[in-house]
């Protein structure tokens, strides 16, 4: 079988890191090959590599079976491998057709000059772009303003842009991390539609459902080890999750029915403004009950950051009401919001989670160091604050050489779970939580979900914000979707469908858009 690359003993090491081990991994002709593993297993070295952005120390490339060096990501479009980065690669305000041709304008320049200057001729490149577009089924306006289109949309253009730079090879690297369900489903359709016609690709991503939706392989990597590929009909999710974090993991919490009590946390009419004072909560009003969790679910970007940052006093609210039992909190400080009994897992562990130069120690009392038994006076009890860093570094299984190593030297699940111990281990009536498994392997993401439904089962109000709408349906009781900083519906998690929240996320309700 002539593979259509193939990646023969990749090593690569970094300082303190040997990121890729000897790893072995071949793309078949007209195949989507997936590629699963945590953050940090090597996933990321290995595409970037295959893209010229790094050189490996040792390994061989080769692409139709021969033997190649690719040394830069211009050589790697020169020899047919385009890719699609999580982070679009586009300049909002030039149009779809200006963005793919970007740095290929002298292909499109006329031989007429006004004075010094080229004329590019955009009508010919905007013809081949529709051209493309109706061959893969991609439905993009060459002449839109990428700043105006939907993500999905902007993602097409992503795809276009390789495709029209004769990219034989597509590597995607989480190309669903802000789509909706319906236009993950439409990619799978756009993927499967190019492997048909010949092209290769390589599908990154952290979500086991999607792999058997799309992938006719599935590589693993754990630790920089290329652990081993195997057919997705011949495969569980459970099987791969083992894979990944080398021991079994429990996928789906089991929870009881929820019984909520009384009203924990009341919002009124809330509108937040952003830091260029743009609307980005509007009118927003719900509430949360002891004992149930309810899900904000939405695409990113849609008001959430703004609305947890109102709610735990990192943001002031242009108007509304913030209620916790009863007591107002709409412009209270974030001190003084713990101190009612609100918990916060913040979305960005490092600017509001914690402190990285403090050691694991300290981090564990950011919340309560200044009260009794951690303080006398002015004076901290250093033994009593060991005392308790060694109790929850046992009780939360957070993995650290010692209490006192600083906290920002420990991977990404220790870090969360570093947050989760803290803000968990006292007395809250409210926990909010801003997408607490964000960048973390699956057997992290086992943990923090026991805890959250722990939390929940103790009668505490949980408010759960995730981008991740199966995380959002395996936890939460009530589940309100959130579109351009309003609240469209709140819905029974048990009657919800994928497919309603699906369209609930682009703004569909009742068949109409917003």
């Amino acid at each position: 079988m002539t593979f259509a690359l193939e990646a023969n003993g990749i090593t690569k090491k970094f300082p303190g890191v040997l990121a890729n081990d000897n790893v072995q991994f071949d793309l078949q002709r007209g195949e989507i090959h997936g590629l699963l593993g945590e953050n940090g297993a090597g996933k990321t070295t290995l595409m970037n590599i295959l893209y010229g952005l790094y050189q490996p120390d040792a390994g061989e490339i080769f692409l139709n079976a021969q033997s190649t060096q690719i040394t830069s990501p211009h050589d790697a479009i020169a020899q047919g491998i385009g890719m699609v980065h999580q982070h679009f690669m586009l300049v909002p305000p030039l149009t779809v057709t200006e963005n793919i041709i970007l740095g290929q304008e002298s292909l499109y320049s006329s031989t007429k000059f006004l004075g010094r200057l080229a004329v590019l001729d955009r009508k010919s490149a905007a013809a081949r772009i529709r051209e493309l577009s109706h061959q893969y089924g991609l439905d993009i306006d060459p002449d839109a303003t990428v700043k105006d289109l939907p993500v999905g949309a902007q993602q097409r253009v992503e795809i276009v842009k390789a495709l029209y730079r004769d990219a034989d090879i597509l590597i995607l690297d989480e190309p669903t991390a802000v789509l909706t369900p319906q236009e993950a489903d439409d990619l799978f359709g756009i993927m499967k539609s190019m492997a048909q016609q010949g092209h290769s690709l390589i599908f990154i991503t952290h979500k086991l459902r999607e792999m058997f939706a799309v992938t006719d392989r599935v590589s693993v990597m754990r630790n920089g080890k290329m652990v081993g590929t195997v057919a997705p009909k011949e495969a569980t999710s459970e099987m791969l999750a083992e894979m990944m974090v080398g021991r079994k993991v429990i996928l789906q919490i089991d929870k009881s029915a929820a019984h909520p009590g009384g009203t924990i946390l009341q919002v009124e009419n809330l509108r937040v403004e952003d830091d260029r004072r743009t609307a980005m909560v509007d009118e927003v009003s719900f509430h949360v009950r002891a004992g149930e969790i309810l899900g904000i679910a939405g695409v990113q970007g849609n008001g959430q950051r703004e609305l947890v940052e109102a709610l735990t006093g990192l943001r002031a609210p242009v108007a509304g009401k913030v209620s916790v039992l009863e007591h107002d909190v709409t412009h209270k400080p974030p001190r003084a919001v713990i101190e009612y009994g609100v918990a916060h897992v913040p979305e960005d562990r490092h600017k509001h989670g914690l402190v990285l130069t403090f050691p694991v120690a300290d981090n564990l009392v950011l919340c309560t160091y200044y009260q009794s038994p951690f303080a006398r006076g002015i004076e901290i009890d250093a033994a009593q604050v060991e005392r308790e860093a060694e109790k929850l570094v046992n009780e939360f299984d957070i993995r650290t050489p010692s209490t006192r190593t600083l906290v920002g030297s420990l991977s990404g699940g220790n870090q969360q779970k570093v947050i989760v111990a803290r803000e968990l281990d006292r007395p809250v009536k409210l926990l909010i939580v801003n997408q607490p498994t964000r960048g973390l392997d699956v057997g992290s993401i086992e943990f923090i979900h026991r805890r959250i439904v722990e939390a929940r089962e103790r009668g505490t109000a949980v408010l759960l914000v995730s981008a991740e709408l199966d995380e959002i349906l395996s936890l939460a009781d009530r589940i309100a979707v959130m579109y351009k900083g309003r609240i469209l519906e709140t819905l029974d998690a048990k009657a919800a469908t994928r497919e309603q929240l699906g369209l609930l996320m682009a703004g569909v309700v009742g068949g109409k858009h917003v």
